[in-house]
């Protein structure tokens, strides 16, 4: 599963060769990206949202949180790699840490005990390496399924998924790795339930909303200052990214990889 999955992103970014007039600068996909937008919109509304719902409704939250917790751990494998090359040494350090930690007293990764101690969770990607290296303007993507991303993110995306997936260290066979991949999405869509609502209910156009929230926050992740949109139109970035959902909402973290959820957030490819 996971190959046709990152053969859709590679597809996705093949077809972001077809620029058009933007009303965005950082979106001349847009045409291409709100048709993805409507697609993911559909499947999650009538696919990952209702599974998502049964999940909560069955599983108890201790249940939930220890798979929440065993996936965080394998990502934060990723995480210690990434730190790495962007020469990041304490953080490298303190993945490797969380990592040892949880896998051995925190029961394979099942209870989150680093966290406690100190030892806060940055996630980080790939693209967040090429950001590092000087690419920092990248164009918006939305990815089939995914969601929020850029063309930068989307190869980080795609190389996560076929040659750098932390799950192949843990799950060796297809058939589990593609399960565990399934679980990883219903949890992860989960823990977002309710912000669809917030987004829906916050703007006259959801798409621009998510897209600007995306931007903004992905944008002061790498360090990246977008120039005035044109016309003079105003820009989300004197904005406040905890503005734009409700306080209720889950942790910009979770937001951030949410999969099939239409929804501004934090990282992830």
């Amino acid at each position: 599963m996971k190959q046709h999955l990152a053969l859709t992103v590679a597809s996705s970014l093949l077809l972001a060769a077809c620029a058009s007039t933007p009303s965005h600068p950082q979106d001349p996909l847009e045409p291409m990206n709100r048709a993805i937008y409507q697609f993911n919109d559909k499947a999650d509304r009538y696919v990952m949202k209702p599974v998502a719902e049964g999940y909560r409704f069955i599983t108890p939250q201790p249940v939930r949180t220890g798979v929440g917790n065993f996936f965080n751990n394998l990502d934060d494998v990723y995480n210690m790699v990434n730190h790495g090359l962007q020469l990041e040494g304490r953080k490298s350090l303190t993945d490797f840490m969380r990592v040892a930690f949880n896998s051995t007293f925190g029961l394979f990764g099942l209870i989150d005990i680093a966290t406690p101690m100190g030892l806060q969770r940055e996630p980080t990607g790939l693209g967040d390496t090429m950001a590092h290296y000087g690419w920092k303007n990248s164009s918006y993507l939305v990815l089939p399924l995914l969601g929020p991303s850029t063309v930068r993110d989307g190869l980080g995306t795609a190389a996560n998924l076929t040659v750098a997936n932390p799950q192949d260290l843990v799950f060796h066979v297809e058939r589990d790795a593609n399960a565990a991949g399934v679980i990883n999405a219903v949890s992860k869509r989960e823990q977002l339930l309710g912000l669809e609502d917030t987004l829906q209910q916050a703007a006259l156009d959801p798409y621009v909303y998510m897209r600007d929230a995306w931007l903004q926050y992905r944008n002061k992740q790498v360090g990246y200052q977008p120039v005035a949109a044109p016309g003079g139109e105003p820009t989300l970035e004197d904005e406040n990214i905890d503005d734009l959902v409700a306080p209720e909402a889950a942790a910009p973290e979770a937001a951030a990889s949410a999969p099939l959820a239409q929804l501004p957030a934090s990282a992830a490819q």
